[in-house]
């Protein structure tokens, strides 16, 4: 454990010989913190496809960050606080790799009495003691003591925001483009996220929409509509009315809201006798959170208000069906509310207990059910120990199975304008997936969203 207090050594109380040492190992971390400080995004350090084909056969330090802890020994140990560095020559005998543990030895090599300046021998190796830089370096020397507290540093988190949404994106790749039909998408978002699907080969789209007002959104915003078919249609109720139309017949795989309201989005949905499925619509959040260590998803936030215990019953088989699309045999799922003890007093903990009974005798199929459990319980492990939850599903949850639309729907925004996720949702439950657009969602959120829509898609065309 470190000193609470940093302290020097003085010019006169340095030897020549005398020497100081640092470890460090190497993580990942180190080598994304130095690329974000230094700007140096050589591929060599940060793209592991390249690294891999390069000399190196992985991903290897910026020569600089064993540089930096050389500069950390003189700066904060030997001879420490006071020392100004005047000059520094290195030599790089061997790359440092992910895991490599890293000494630092700096040696006094000679004392200049006249300019208090001393000159260090420099020289780190690695855990098998291979030399892997060495140098020398010149520094001012301190002439009096000093001893201060050692400053604690703030804690940093990496967002890794984007590799987890190309992560997702790339979960796409390989497949058949599908068909998806644009209900009203005059607003740029939707007319942007169309554009990218197309472009990264995930769909096609099509616009469907009065064409002047399509044309004009995106002129506007330098949205370039080459590959989309645009079907031409008065208004937004005949948008939605020949969207819903072309999803029916089979003439789209895919349908999207765009600029219209919801509830009339879905009633048209609802009222279409090919698009009422065997199940209840409800929606699936998918949701990345960089501090769980997988993604879950989140149902229902967005379509079922106040959802009966028959109602539930398809929710959470929806889900289920859904999480295995995403490759997860077999989904944990809680079933959420805001005590983990049935009472009669709170609706939300007796269709908890009645749905994970009713799994248990095969009512709903291809899960593990636990409930009711508060989100906490349901997430961490540590709480779920604490409150004396032993179960496959407390602190490991796959699928959160909201109480009603009102506590999904405030959970899942907390999460994702607080814990810096990657989201997207699909409507399930119609023979064709269903996308809703948020306004507040960004292209990003829109585009995994077409991405889940694909996956679904894609499962529905197997035999």
């Amino acid at each position: 454990m470190a000193s609470p207090f940093i302290e020097n050594r003085t010019f006169d109380e340095i030897k020549v010989g005398d020497s100081a040492s640092l470890t460090r190992t190497l993580k990942e971390e180190d080598i994304q913190l130095f690329a974000v400080m230094s700007g140096d995004v050589n591929p060599a350090h940060v793209d592991p496809e390249y690294a891999g084909s390069s000399m190196f056969r992985e991903v290897i330090a910026h020569g600089m960050w064993g540089g930096a802890l050389i500069s950390t020994v003189l700066g904060t140990e030997f001879p420490g606080p006071g020392t100004i560095y005047i000059g520094q020559t290195l030599r790089f005998s061997r790359p440092v790799k992910v895991g490599d543990t890293i000494t630092v030895t700096v040696t006094c090599k000679q004392k200049q009495e006249q300019n208090k300046r001393i000159i260090f021998e420099c020289l780190c190796t690695n855990q098998e003691g291979q030399k892997v830089i060495a140098g020398e370096a010149e520094v001012l020397a301190p002439t009096q003591k000093i001893r201060r507290e050692r400053m604690e540093l703030p804690e940093i988190t990496i967002s890794d925001r984007w590799a987890r949404y190309h992560k997702l994106i790339a979960r796409a790749k390989g497949l058949p483009a599908a068909s998806a039909v644009f209900a009203n998408p005059i607003q740029p978002e939707s007319l942007q996220s169309a554009a990218v699907a197309r472009d990264t080969g995930i769909l096609r789209p099509y616009l469907v929409g009065p064409e002047k007002l399509l044309r004009e959104a995106a002129e506007a915003h330098a949205i370039d509509l080459k590959g989309c078919r645009i079907v031409d249609v008065p208004h937004a109720r005949a948008a939605v009315a020949r969207a819903v139309e072309m999803a029916a017949t089979g003439d789209a795989e895919i349908l999207v809201q765009g600029a219209v309201a919801t509830h009339e989005f879905l009633g048209n949905v609802i009222a279409t006798g090919p698009l009422r499925g065997e199940r209840r619509l409800s929606h699936a959040l998918y949701l990345d959170v960089p501090r769980y260590a997988r993604p879950f998803i989140i149902s229902d936030m967005m379509v079922n208000i106040e959802p009966t215990l028959e109602e539930k019953v398809e929710i959470v088989q929806n889900a289920i069906d859904f999480a295995q699309v995403m490759g997860i045999i077999e989904p944990k799922v809680a079933i959420l509310a805001g005590i983990d003890t049935v009472t009669p007093k709170m609706r939300a903990t007796l269709d908890a207990a009645a749905l994970c009974k009713m799994a248990e005798r095969g009512q709903i199929t291809g899960g593990a059910l636990d409930g009711p459990l508060g989100f906490d319980n349901a997430v961490s492990v540590t709480a779920a120990r604490n409150a004396g939850l032993t179960s496959p599903v407390a602190g490991h949850a796959d699928v959160l199975i909201a109480p009603d639309l009102e506590a999904g729907n405030m959970l899942a925004k907390q999460l994702e304008h607080l814990s810096d996720a990657i989201s997207g949702g699909v409507v399930l439950g119609a023979p064709v997936p269903i996308v809703l657009a948020n306004r507040n969602d960004p292209i990003e959120s829109r585009v995994a969203s077409l991405v889940l829509s694909l996956l679904v898609a894609n499962h529905r065309r197997a035999p």
